[in-house]
């Protein structure tokens, strides 16, 4: 992986990148509704093909449900960039493609815009983790752990539980409450609820259409294989080994965002399918970029092109990443803490 945290190879401090990158953050009206549209017209056909299938072949019609996940992975990115308040001039009308996109990818706007903008502000300071990010604990935390504990931390970080049930945990079940905003007030129990109600209305339709086999064969394959492929590329673009973790006093927020965040290099038609989402870096330096500009800003700074690289062959390696140690500086597999450290 090519990495900026030698210091030396950089031409620009994070904060100077700030700067730079500040001309890039005006969307464009006209490029918004086209990708919008690009993203639902052949995710409400392909829906439409699969619910027709149906009549030919369960099976077709489950295959064509897993491969409109990625259009829904898209749909969630759209969403994304609304909660960041950079996909239209227009507030309020972003907010409101956003809370409708939600329904689509089960995932209460207000809810989760809160609690994404916290993962945003504190982003690599080990003494703010628990809202928005992957559980990661420092060798010394996982040492410090009783055996039942340290069981407990193996699992999650079973790729099992990370990219196949996890996933589908978050969406489906989790989703349905405001959790880490509990306490905080009406707005965020209004979005869950009121998100919840619309995609219930929706089921019922369904059902009340077709019976439980769009449900089954279309809707959850769907919702299941792009909330598997979201999980997994917002682990790989903050799980390798040489991300960005500190304690508060040496953490800042914009040498985090630059260091704690890859550059997924994705072949171009995975990048137009995932939204360039993989630009991630420059995302986290930046969020007010739309995400049709982020190719844009690569373009024209070398230097960021070639900043926090991460090849999809070294995105599986980091599959067995699951330890931050303090010392020197990089995540490693529980196998390495227990040859340097003796951590079983």
């Amino acid at each position: 992986m090519t990495s900026s945290n030698t210091t030396e190879t950089q031409t620009r401090s994070a904060k100077e990148w700030v700067q730079v990158l500040a001309k890039y953050r005006e969307p464009s009206i006209r490029r918004s509704i086209l990708e919008l549209a690009a993203t639902l017209v052949p995710f409400a056909a392909l829906w439409a093909l699969a619910w027709a299938s149906l009549e030919v072949s369960y099976w077709l019609a489950f295959a064509i449900a897993m491969l409109n996940g990625v259009f829904l992975v898209r749909i969630f990115v759209i969403q994304h960039d609304c909660g960041h308040a950079s996909y239209f001039p227009n507030r309020t009308a972003q907010d409101w493609v956003g809370r409708c996109l939600g329904v689509l990818t089960l995932t209460p706007y207000d809810v989760w815009r809160r609690t994404h903008s916290i993962h945003h502000s504190h982003h690599g300071n080990l003494d703010q983790r628990g809202i928005g990010d992957v559980l990661t604990l420092t060798v010394e935390e996982y040492r410090a752990r009783s055996p039942f504990g340290r069981l407990m931390y193996r699992l999650y970080r079973n790729p099992l539980i990370l990219f196949v049930l996890g996933p589908s945990y978050l969406f489906i079940l989790q989703n349905r409450l405001p959790f880490g905003l509990m306490n905080s007030g009406w707005r965020y129990w209004t979005s869950a609820m009121g998100t919840n109600a619309v995609i219930a209305i929706a089921l019922g339709l369904m059902i009340w259409l077709g019976g439980l086999m769009p449900v089954l064969l279309i809707y959850l394959p769907t919702s299941v294989i792009a909330g598997t492929i979201g999980v997994w590329l917002f682990y790989v673009q903050h799980q390798f080994e040489e991300t960005h973790w500190s304690k508060t006093e040496d953490w800042q927020l914009h040498h985090a965002a630059l260091e704690g965040s890859s550059h997924y290099v994705l072949p171009q038609p995975l990048r137009w399918l995932t939204a360039n989402i993989g630009i991630h870096h420059v995302h986290h330096l930046y969020s007010r970029i739309p995400f049709y500009r982020l190719p844009e800003v690569l373009k024209d700074n070398a230097d960021l092109a070639e900043a926090q690289r991460l090849t999809i062959w070294q995105s599986f390696k980091s599959v067995n990443l699951h330890l931050w140690d303090e010392k020197l500086q990089k995540l490693m597999s529980f196998r390495e803490a227990k040859r340097l450290y003796g951590v079983a």
